[in-house]
């Protein structure tokens, strides 16, 4: 089995441009994946992983026996600690090989609901609403005019995996309005501008929830295309919430009207 034991290791390296810069991932079509739960979600979600790293300290051989099909490289705590994005996970890491995640790629059931989420900017963010759509249980994500790169560390994490779990696109707004509309699937926005309450709406037929950012909201094509403009009322002083407790509640309402 191979050791590695100096973070100055050329390998070591690059593995650490992969946890710092979207470039790297793009340019190597690869990125790292943190945590015992995360790597089996990966696998089940049909990620081709290259290699497995661990720290025998803290995870044993016969623990990571599972992995066997792929290349497996003892590190010491000092590197992984180098490359760990987090301080809690079990001792491994997996370098995995990206996806293509076209819209072209997408799998959908006859009566599909969807959520789409346009220019993100938050990790974090990304992640959460990524935990609900693994939670409800939808049929695909599409991330329209995505701003930062889907395998960002952050991501990974914020999703406990579930980045791994769904089903996920990213194309232009341009691009997934088209698909929607080509493939008979209704599309409702959030917006402020001209909207109905969201309980109001019937998500029974094939869905998509349209989300943007809080800052500026959805661009304009999604204001005059939608097949309705939805909003969540407010009681407040406030006139939007978190995008992902937005996304939360008109996710849930489809799937109360779809019972679950």
């Amino acid at each position: 089995m191979k050791q590695i034991f100096s973070v100055q290791n050329s390998f070591i390296k690059s593995l650490l441009q992969l946890q710092e810069k979207a470039k790297a991932r793009k340019q190597s079509g690869t990125f790292l994946i943190e945590g015992l739960r995360e790597i089996e979600l990966a696998i089940k979600g049909n990620y081709e992983l290259e290699t497995i790293l661990f720290v025998p300290e803290i995870i044993t051989e016969k623990q990571i026996s599972k992995f066997s099909n792929f290349q497996i490289i003892e590190i010491s705590k000092e590197v992984y600690q180098k490359l760990a994005y987090r301080d809690t996970t079990e001792g491994i890491l997996a370098v995995a090989k990206t996806k293509t995640l076209g819209l072209s790629d997408l799998k959908l059931p006859k009566n599909p609901l969807i959520v789409v989420m346009e220019a993100i900017e938050k990790p974090g963010n990304i992640g959460a609403m990524l935990r609900t759509c693994d939670a409800a249980k939808v049929d695909a994500v599409i991330i329209a005019n995505p701003k930062t790169d889907l395998y960002n560390p952050n991501i990974i994490r914020s999703s406990v995996g579930c980045l791994f779990t769904n089903q996920i696109a990213t194309a232009s707004s341009e691009e997934v309005v088209a698909f929607l509309i080509e493939n008979n699937i209704n599309f409702y926005s959030a917006t402020l501008q001209n909207s109905t309450a969201y309980h109001t709406q019937n998500y029974n037929t094939p869905t998509a929830l349209v989300v943007g950012t809080e800052a500026t909201g959805l661009s304009q094509i999604w204001r005059d295309k939608a097949t309705q403009n939805i909003i969540i009322p407010m009681q407040g002083e406030i006139d939007s919430m978190n995008v992902s407790v937005a996304a939360a509640i008109l996710i849930f309402e489809a799937k109360r009207q779809r019972g679950f």
